[in-house]
């Protein structure tokens, strides 16, 4: 897909153009909802899945919140803004070097959206958390508890898409301790206020040219993606045959 903008990604005339102390915007609602609802839904499936079985339904909302945000922003990466689109900011191995080279070297290049290293970091952590929710939904804790796809798998590949699903976490947990200390270093490094941005969706202007800054969330297709996620889901919930932990009822 091309990165050249859309009507909606184009900065609108002056005023649209923010001051530069203000900055411009390059990350529009959705990518930040979604940003910071992930945060959320990884740390309650965290804690849910340590207090007790007792808060499996809790753990089974984590994971649905889970489940539909990275959907969507699978989705979104696709169809959304400027910024937001995975063709404008995925990099070869190439351009990853050259940034990692410039980034030790004390000059790192400034960019209006990801980086080429942090949009790989990006991919990694929404094909982990689309792995690990996936799992969770055929997964079962050989008691009584069984997620809500679990009727479509056998007993046995439950269990396996159980361990996979209990393993990755460990893995996503050093994956998003990496990232966090990356946020950190460009922080102290590079002076980059990334969480700032992230909250706000604005960057300094001296890092956004005019005619990279978004002047529209497109949230009309937001909302159109979201509820075709919501709607597959649920189609797939609804549908599924009754669970039951068969083999573990002698």
């Amino acid at each position: 897909m091309s990165s050249t903008s859309s009507a909606d990604d184009v900065a609108a005339p002056p005023a649209a153009a923010a001051p530069a102390a203000a900055g411009r915007k390059v990350w529009d609602l959705p990518v930040r909802i979604v940003h910071w609802a992930l945060v959320a839904g990884v740390l309650a499936s965290y804690v849910t899945s340590r207090i007790g079985p007792e808060y499996f339904r809790l753990h089974l909302a984590a994971g649905y919140l889970v489940t539909v945000l990275v959907a969507f922003r699978l989705l979104w990466g696709l169809f959304g803004t400027r910024h937001a689109r995975f063709a404008n900011f995925v990099r070869g191995p190439r351009a990853v070097l050259a940034h990692a080279r410039r980034w030790l070297s004390g000059e790192p290049a400034r960019h209006a959206g990801h980086n080429p290293l942090g949009a790989w970091m990006v991919l990694a952590l929404l094909a982990g958390l689309a792995v690990q929710a996936g799992t969770g939904l055929f997964a079962n804790d050989e008691i009584f508890n069984v997620g809500p796809l679990y009727g479509w798998v056998s007993d046995s590949l439950s269990l396996t898409l159980t361990a996979i699903h209990q393993w990755l976490f460990n893995a996503l947990a050093v994956a998003i301790a990496v990232h966090v200390l990356a946020v950190l270093a460009h922080r102290l490094l590079s002076r980059e206020q990334l969480v700032r941005a992230l909250w706000t969706g604005r960057k300094p202007a001296d890092a956004v040219p005019a005619d990279q800054a978004i002047g529209s969330s497109r949230l009309g297709v937001a909302l159109l993606l979201l509820a075709i996620v919501l709607a597959a889901l649920t189609a797939l919930v609804l549908l599924a045959p009754d669970a039951s932990l068969s083999s573990f009822d002698s």
